[in-house]
């Protein structure tokens, strides 16, 4: 955001409602991604176009907005400037580690986008570089590598739960 003197402002935090249990890790997701545009950049950097001007010409955005959308990412640490390789005119943006933990849900979304299209129907496809085989996003345990969307894998309480979190989840012992 401008300000009168031509100086940048720190960005206001997304506007909406309230998480309704404030540490559920799905409202913290949600607060730390906001609003649907930055999935949208941090896709196009993935892809390569991590300068200003490329991110602007892929998503037709008036340069004030993607200006300050971009500030919001920064502010949020999800991108930084590229240290040597910005121009002030057209400045460069790399993911943070934090941004680039997104990927994995950028990619299973848009798998999941493509569910329920005819191979035909889809216009954007996850494939191996090496081989172009069409990839299936899946999400997995770690350790096991057993896929985690069945009724196999369930939410437990987590030793910080608040009081709404404990009321609504079993606690569950774990051994690994």
């Amino acid at each position: 955001m401008n300000t009168r003197d031509g100086e940048r402002a720190e960005p206001a935090p997304p506007a909406g409602p309230k998480p309704r249990i404030p540490d559920c890790p799905l409202a913290r997701t949600v607060e730390a991604v906001g609003p649907w545009w930055t999935l949208e950049i941090l896709h196009e950097v993935f892809d390569g176009h991590t300068r200003f001007s490329a991110i602007r010409r892929n998503l037709a955005t008036p340069a004030d907005v993607l200006t300050d959308r971009i500030a919001g990412l920064v502010a949020r640490d999800l991108l930084a400037p590229e240290d040597g390789a910005s121009s002030p005119d057209d400045p460069a943006y790399r993911p943070t580690d934090r941004g680039r933990a997104l990927r994995p849900l950028i990619l299973v979304m848009a798998a999941w986008g493509n569910h329920r299209l005819a191979p035909e129907e889809r216009s954007l496809l996850l494939v191996d570089a090496a081989t172009g085989a069409e990839a299936d996003p899946v999400v997995v345990d770690r350790l096991t590598g057993r896929h985690v969307d069945s009724p196999d894998f369930v939410f437990a309480r987590g030793p910080r739960a608040s009081e709404l979190i404990a009321a609504r989840y079993p606690e569950i012992q774990g051994r690994r």
